[in-house]
């Protein structure tokens, strides 16, 4: 099946809305729901995939980019998870996703000396747990060695350190690309499609009325089992029912700042504990995120935002290690997020956690809640196990832990011969390992392209990317709007100081006529961006969360 998501795509999916009855509908477009439609439609199931607003608009695309274990849930002695999120890390790195999942070293400066048997010991668990073949084995270095790695540090802030390996992952280029994988395998996947109400028979949900954003025109879905994985909009769904959920979900509030790389004079990221959590300081191409907060948000669920208090309290910590401290002038970017924690209405899911829930509050409906980015695959194989236990017919089980998603097969060839790939697509060795970086084997389409209009080949104003990516972004990946292109198609928005205000006329130049935008579409477009930056930059300046909030909101939504 095509896997490319172009308008003339998006057209035909839509037209086909109503059709004929589905066998799984899945709301929410974000990781879960990306994978539980991969997940059902490479069992064979008819699946239709609808997103209200684009691929990882919400939490997915503002995480800390991180598929990993979660040392701190060593403390909490929640060992399943840990060795459930290390199980799923191994797959990531070495069968399902290796273009798009890299490992990446982190150091654990120690302020004393007690707490290098006590905190060894954990991040040896951390290893064993997670299997030796994956990533190196940590390691345990005095002050010297590690003020080598990491010459930033003050000598002061610590007296040694332990040295261990995770892996991050471009969040959102992963999302779309699970939702690509989902449509080669025979999915509709559709964004911009909001469910605005429930099929009913009876007590029974039946499907959903689906309405295209883009033009207001609603379509009846109708489904055999209806999955909402919508994460912090959980309760949403929750009231659309009119029964309340087993489970509800609190939202906390994460933030990152970036800064250059050349900023840090480090060969390696950082980990430390702080009063409420873990701040990590992570390379990410040309810059570092540091990063993150954990603080309770009862605000605008689209439009998260960081306030002046949480960069202040990113900046203290960080620079308690830092020999010349960073400060507001350092940064370019920062983005915050929503952590979808489960708040049980029973005993059995009393406490808040990061854990995962399936239910079915009424008949055909079949709720996923809770857990993290790294577990993903699993949640979706759960919640489509259980959605199809009472089909009455055979259903394949998930095959997910074997299904390498786009772009991974062929991944490694590519890399390995990196200066052969370059010379023969007439790039800089530097511009095809970008771009293999970022879309594996399937490079090699963006490489056509390049091919066929040479002017793809160049740099968008002030970033890393090619203009080709902006192109590709509406041709094959599905986006629709500016901000899909610069927010999570590209990185552009949080990793240039001006948040891809140079990039963004080129790139509305470039795409304009795959989208069919005339002058006045493509003005209109670039207001929308510009306006959602000038918000996003006068949140960062308030006080708190209310006035952040308020600052952001006199935006368009997106």
């Amino acid at each position: 099946m095509p896997a490319h998501l172009d308008p003339t795509y998006r057209a035909e999916a839509l037209a086909s809305l109503g059709e004929d009855e589905v066998d799984v509908l899945v709301i929410g477009g974000g990781v879960v729901g990306a994978g539980a439609a991969l997940d059902a439609a490479s069992r064979g199931l008819t699946t239709v995939l609808v997103e209200a607003r684009d691929f990882a608009a919400g939490t997915s695309s503002r995480s800390s980019k991180l598929i990993h274990g979660g040392l701190r849930y060593l403390e909490q002695f929640d060992f399943a998870l840990v060795r459930e999120a290390l199980r799923e890390r191994g797959l990531l790195l070495n069968t399902l996703a290796p273009h798009l999942v890299h490992p990446v070293s982190f150091l654990f400066p120690l302020q004393h000396h007690w707490e290098r048997p006590y905190i060894g010991a954990g991040v040896a668990l951390y290893d064993t747990l997670g299997g030796a073949r994956a990533l190196p084995m940590h390691r345990h270095l005095s002050r010297s060695r590690a003020l080598e790695l990491a010459p930033a540090l003050r000598e002061d802030a610590m007296v040694g350190a332990i040295r261990y390996f995770d892996a991050q992952v471009d969040d959102a280029r992963h999302t779309m690309t699970l939702a690509r994988t989902a449509a080669r395998h025979g999915a509709t996947v559709l964004t911009r499609a909001k469910v605005t109400g429930l099929l009913r028979e009876g007590e029974r949900v039946v499907g959903a009325i689906v309405t295209d954003r883009e033009s207001g025109r609603e379509y009846p879905v109708r489904a055999r089992r209806v999955i909402s994985a919508t994460g912090v909009w959980t309760d949403e769904m929750n009231a659309m029912t009119g029964v309340d959920f087993p489970f509800h979900v609190r939202m906390s509030k994460g933030v990152h700042i970036l800064v250059p790389r050349e900023r840090l004079d480090l060969d390696t990221g950082l980990i430390m504990k702080t009063e409420k959590s873990v701040l990590f300081v992570i390379p990410w191409r040309e810059h570092w995120i540091i990063g993150t907060t954990d603080t309770d948000w009862s605000l605008d669920k689209n439009h998260p935002v960081a306030s002046a208090a949480d960069v202040r309290y990113i900046l203290d910590h960080v620079n308690s290690l830092l020999r010349e401290p960073l400060s507001n002038n350092d940064i370019v970017g920062t983005y915050a997020g929503l952590r979808p924690l489960l708040s049980g209405a029973s005993s059995s899911t009393a406490k808040l956690s990061r854990e995962h829930a399936v239910a079915e509050p009424v008949p055909g409906l079949f709720v996923i809640a809770g857990g993290k980015y790294t577990t993903y695959r699993v949640m979706a194989a759960d919640v489509i196990d259980a959605a199809v236990a009472g089909f009455g017919r055979g259903v394949a089980p998930s095959v997910t832990a074997h299904l390498p998603i786009l772009g991974a097969a062929g991944y490694h060839e590519l890399r390995d011969d990196i200066d052969s790939v370059a010379q023969r697509a007439g790039l800089s060795v530097a511009a095809a390992t970008h771009l293999v970086s970022r879309y594996g084997s399937l490079a090699t389409e963006l490489f056509a392209m390049i091919d066929r209009e040479p002017e793809l080949g160049m740099l968008l104003p002030g970033t890393e990317y090619l203009g080709a990516e902006a192109v590709y972004a509406v041709t094959h990946e599905g986006a629709l709007h500016l901000d899909d292109i610069l927010t999570r198609r590209t990185r552009i928005s949080i990793e240039v100081a001006d948040r891809g205000l140079a990039a963004a006329a080129v790139a509305a130049d470039l795409v304009a006529a795959h989208l069919g935008w005339d002058e006045a579409t493509k003005a209109q477009e670039l207001a929308r961006y510009r306006e959602r930056v000038q918000a996003e930059l006068a949140a960062n300046a308030a006080a708190d969360d209310d006035e952040a909030n308020a600052a952001r909101l006199i935006a368009p939504p997106c």
